[in-house]
């Protein structure tokens, strides 16, 4: 089976798949209205554990340039639209997202 991410930007909801079984649904933040997290299909390609600043305790990137999945210092910035674009998580689930998934997974993000 294929692991993949949905993204909800209107549910704030991150969605782990195992081809079409549910695996785990998370709560997030995403981008703001001056810069929104961008819809489409994307892949993971890199994960950075310990990046530094803003982006918690692990930062996972996606295809698109400057774009990413990653844990937050804010946690109560969870459930908003607050980022840069990016996909901002709990930092104990971006952790267990990115044990559970590896690079090339696929992140498909929409309304």
């Amino acid at each position: 089976m294929v692991k993949w991410i949905d993204v909800s930007t209107s549910k704030h909801q991150l969605k782990l798949f195992d081809a079409s079984r549910l695996i785990k649904t998370y709560p997030i933040a995403v981008g703001k209205i001056l810069t929104p997290t961008p819809a489409g299909n994307y892949k993971i390609i890199n994960k950075q554990p310990n990046p530094g600043g803003p982006f918690g305790v692990l930062w996972m990137g996606l295809s698109r340039p400057h774009y990413g999945i990653h844990g937050t210092n804010n946690p109560s910035s969870i459930g908003k639209n607050v980022s840069h674009g990016c996909i901002r998580m709990h930092n104990h689930h971006v952790v267990e997202l990115s044990s559970m998934v590896p690079i090339g997974t696929n992140v498909y993000i929409h309304k």
